[in-house]
């Protein structure tokens, strides 16, 4: 299962997101937010993160107007590896090498396009594992 969640600059994109999923049979949880009304981008953050971290959901998805604010706000997370992507080589590499668990899009900073095949190489990669673990492994040395 994948968590979603956006801020209301997000929300537009996220909706898009929903409609490709949708279309590929994969199952979600909406977080929220669930209009374009002001709302503040850490909430959404936290109860994805927090769903991630608990194994609720295996991975997230969260939007805000740059990703900037909201990857910040789901980093502070314990088990949480927020990656903010850009480009489908980053959300490739965000997997095999760091096991980045939640993906960080800006939506006033990639079209639809370019989001849904960043969504797509994101869910699609797997972490490689080997020499990267231990790496991941003392990124997470730094939560304690």
């Amino acid at each position: 299962m994948l968590a979603l969640g956006s801020d209301h600059g997000g929300y537009a994109l996220k909706q898009e997101i929903i409609e490709h999923l949708d279309k590929k049979g994969i199952k979600y949880k909406d977080f929220g937010t669930h209009s374009e009304d002001s709302c503040d981008y850490p909430l959404y953050a936290e109860a994805v993160g927090k769903a991630v971290a608990s194994g609720e959901c295996e991975r997230g998805i969260l939007i805000c107007g740059t990703g900037i604010g909201i990857s910040m706000a789901a980093n502070k997370i314990k088990g949480i590896r927020a990656a903010l992507c850009g480009d489908c080589f980053s959300a490739e590499f965000s997997r095999l090498h760091n096991d980045a668990n939640i993906l960080a899009l800006g939506a006033r900073v990639i079209g639809s396009g370019l989001a849904l095949k960043i969504v797509d190489t994101f869910l699609n990669s797997e972490f490689e594992g080997g020499r990267h673990a231990r790496r991941v492994g003392l990124i997470s040395k730094l939560e304690e």
